[in-house]
């Protein structure tokens, strides 16, 4: 799995590509949503094997998860544009999966649970897999970690941030132009 840091990042630039009047509950919520599938940890404790719908990648990293999640918080926590919400939530819990079959470990993604169990990579996985723990996180190999998701997650987050910003300042300008010259 990515880490919650290669997570949120994904969720806040999707916050921000997507919802154009700021709102900072949807933006905490898309963040959230990046991080919950791996929830799924827990069920080793309840001796839940790896491979079990149920298991760690699965259920919760599935399409229908995604889908059904989206849904929730859209009818209950999202006010005034329910497909913004939709969309920002649904985009953000899905990313997990396509994030953590990017990544050099594990087991597979389960993104067609229930339907099929099959777990699923994608052929190029760039992404340092995290360990699960925080003691083991904050060792050479979460350094490495990090290093990774900053390059394959990080960086294009930030460009799209940037490139997204460049254009508002863009529109505002235009605008304010536009404007003055109406006045003349």
């Amino acid at each position: 799995m990515a880490s919650i840091f290669g997570h949120g990042m994904v969720g806040y630039t999707l916050s921000k590509i997507i919802n154009q009047k700021n709102l900072k509950w949807l933006l905490l919520c898309a963040i959230f949503s990046t991080i919950l599938p791996d929830f799924d940890v827990l069920a080793f404790r309840f001796g839940i094997p790896y491979e079990d719908p149920f298991g760690h990648r699965g259920f919760t990293h599935s399409i229908l998860f995604a889908v059904l999640w989206a849904l929730l918080l859209t009818f209950t926590v999202g006010r005034k544009s329910k497909i913004v919400w939709f969309l920002v939530i649904f985009l953000s819990t899905l990313s997990h999966g396509i994030l953590d079959a990017m990544t050099s470990g594990g087991k597979g993604v389960g993104f067609l649970i229930p339907v099929d169990n099959s777990r699923y990579f994608f052929p190029i996985r760039p992404i340092k897999v995290s360990p699960i723990g925080v003691e083991r996180f904050f060792s050479e190999w979460g350094v490495k970690v990090i290093y990774s998701e900053f390059f394959y997650i990080g960086l294009p987050c930030i460009l799209i941030l940037v490139i997204l910003y460049a254009i508002k300042k863009y529109n505002g300008y235009k605008k304010r132009t536009t404007s003055s010259r109406r006045m003349d």
